[in-house]
This record gives C-alpha cells, structure tokens and sequence, in this order.
C-alpha cells in the first residue's frame, strides 16, 4: 500500500520560488511566535507592557524640551508634544520591526535548524508582535489627541482612516529592509553591529525630531525619496491638521517599498538554502 504524506519537502530552485502560501497554512506558527516574542519581551519585568507606553512618553518629553523648546524645530500651529509623539510611535514601530527582523536568523538559529517551517514566518510574526506595542502607544495618543482636540487646538481629518494602509506600508518596509539585513548578516556579521546605528541616522533623516519644513526646498526632492518621509508626513496631517496629503511623493513611496520587500523576499529566499552553514 502506497503511503500518502500530507507535507513534502523538497529543495527550492528558482528564485521566485517563495512558496507564499505556507505561511497561511502555518497561522498557528505564526500566532504562537507572536505570543512568545510578547510574552518574552516583558517577562520578569515590574511594569511589563507599561513599558510601551513609558518610552515612547519619555521619548516625547525629551523632543519636546531639546528639540522644541530648546532647539525649534517643531512644526508651528500644532502643540509641540503632540506632533513629537505622533513621530516617535510611528517610527518606534517602523524601527523595531526592522532592527528585530534583522536578527532573524542569528537570533532563532537553534530553532531554525531543529524542524522544517516556513522561515518567513519568523520575520513576519515579529511585525505582528510590534504592531500589539503600537496599538498600546496609539491609544495613548489618542487620549493626548482627545484632550488637544477638545480644546480645539488640533483637528483631526478623514485621511485618519489611511492608518491600516501606512501600518501595512511600514510593515513591508522593515521586513524588506530587515530580512535584507538578517540574510546579509549570516555571512558578514559587521552589518549586525551597524544596524542601530544604522537606524538612528535613518530617523534623522526623517522628520521625526524635526518639521519637514525646515529643508531646504533644492534638496526636498531627494529628501521625499526617504520612503519614511510622506509616511510621517501622512500620518501627522491626518491626526494634527498639519500639511497637506502629498499624493505623488507617497505613491514613490510605495514604489520604494515595494520593491525593497521584493529584493530582501528574493536575497531571504536564496540565503535560507545554506544560512545554517555560515549562522
């Protein structure tokens, strides 16, 4: 009797061949390393997940006194303290997708090499796993936002409702960038040193700390090529007022995006063969 297998395994050849829909079969992979990587993440501390709401808050306390007090760098006609958190938990999810996604193979290479799943999975849970970090700091927002906005002093607009589209935008951005990283360092293991540096300059190369407006207007083409730049932009128009929505630059963005999720989907799909032989 011939026996029937309900998974076979076979060797990847084509550089195309990501085999996308497994990670649907494998939710429940997905579900569970989302609810370790949370639980992990705040275990054996006083505050647990206080924490998300601690450092982001922190983090705008001291924008608003060095980079708006003391420096003026933020936007006028909206408070200070708004448009710098409104920065901060945008780019915090953003950062921390990307810098955990490019440990991805160093970091769960005992895991990787016990059991076969699909290793997509891994990066992808932890986008997920952040975006439970980003709801707690979004309805802390919210309540600052309620408050200013009773008082008037902000006003909030309908491109509220593109938030599910520019989370799905950072999303890809750092799994592209972050497994472009995680299967670079397998084999070159300086990039792992240089990714939080990395990043930090990343962001001061986006208005987080600062208003958009303080760019020269000869170097704003090249400046809006940063696919972080219309996101923030984005964001901070739709919840503060401030601005105005930027179709074009946001569409390249997006052209950005899309093709760095490509490239790092086509480097993943080569390095995953052999990474446990360099890890």
């Amino acid at each position: 009797m011939e026996q029937k297998f309900t998974t076979v395994i076979v060797p990847k050849s084509k550089w195309l061949d990501f085999h996308l829909k497994e990670v649907w079969k494998y939710r429940d992979l997905v579900l569970l390393f989302v609810k370790r990587n949370f639980v992990s993440q705040y275990k054996q501390t006083i505050l647990g997940p206080l924490w998300a709401i601690i450092q982001p808050l922190l983090t705008t306390v001291v924008f608003t006194v060095v980079f708006g007090s003391l420096a003026g760098l933020a936007a006028e006609g909206v408070p200070s303290f708004l448009f710098f958190m409104s920065g901060n938990i945008a780019w915090a999810y953003f950062s921390n997708c990307l810098t955990q996604t490019a440990n991805t193979f160093t970091g769960n290479a005992g895991i990787l090499g016990k059991v076969y799943f699909p290793r997509i999975v891994m990066p992808i849970s932890t986008v997920l796993t952040n975006l439970i970090s980003f709801a707690i700091q979004f309805v802390m927002f919210l309540v600052f936002l309620a408050i200013y906005w009773a008082k008037g002093v902000v006003q909030p607009n309908w491109y509220a409702l593109m938030l599910p589209v520019l989370l799905l935008q950072m999303a890809m951005l750092s799994l592209g960038v972050g497994i472009i990283i995680s299967s670079l360092t397998t084999k070159y293991r300086d990039l792992k040193m240089l990714v939080g540096f990395g990043v930090q300059l990343w962001m001061y190369g986006t208005p987080v700390a600062y208003d958009i407006g303080i760019i020269p207007q000869k170097y704003m083409g090249l400046y809006m090529l940063n696919p972080m730049t219309p996101i923030i932009n984005t964001f901070r128009t739709a919840f503060l007022g401030l601005g105005s929505f930027d179709p074009v630059h946001y569409l390249i963005s997006w052209g950005v995006t899309i093709v760095i999720l490509f490239l790092g989907l086509l480097l993943f799909n080569r390095v995953e063969k052999t990474f446990m032989d360099t890890v």
